[in-house]
């Protein structure tokens, strides 16, 4: 079945569409936990973006010295945007890969590459562990969705 475009009616017995849907799931649920942490930090930090936030903290001018930035949670939201930016490409690009017929062992290792390259970019994003840690696991996780459209556009187009 290598080469070929799996069908639909396929999908649920594809051992590469099961593995792109599972490593799919893992990288979805860490950026969504990005908004949970992100919301942890506004809360613990007590910084806030919008005037109904600090209802809890007062009214008026008591409550607008929590209307602020702060520099932790500011961390946070950049490591979420990023997710944004690499995980959404990796989920289009990944499902075009796996219904293009790979290699289960070729596909796993890219399915496998890139969630652990996110993983690794969030810790270093949130620790903050030193550069270049974080553009190196960012660079990885890019190059392996960079190599997964390759592959799409080989396989389509006959590149």
């Amino acid at each position: 079945r290598r080469g070929e475009m799996a069908k639909s009616t396929q999908l649920i017995d594809n051992e590469v569409f099961r593995a792109f849907a599972t490593y799919t799931a893992i990288v979805l649920l860490k950026m969504m936990l990005m908004s949970l942490i992100t919301a942890y930090f506004r809360i613990t930090r007590k910084a806030f973006v919008n005037p109904e936030d600090t209802a809890s903290f007062g009214k008026g001018e008591s409550a607008k010295k929590y209307l602020r930035t702060d520099a932790d949670v500011e961390r946070v939201r950049r490591g979420h945007l990023n997710d944004l930016e690499n995980i959404v490409p990796f989920v289009g690009i990944g499902l075009l890969y796996a219904l293009s017929g790979p290699e289960l062992s070729t596909a796993l290792l890219h399915f496998r590459i890139f969630t652990g390259a996110r993983i690794l970019h969030t810790f270093a994003y949130l620790i903050p562990l030193p550069q270049p840690s974080r553009g190196l696991s960012w660079a990885v996780g890019y190059a392996t969705t960079f190599s997964m459209a390759y592959k799409v556009l080989k396989t389509a187009w006959l590149l």
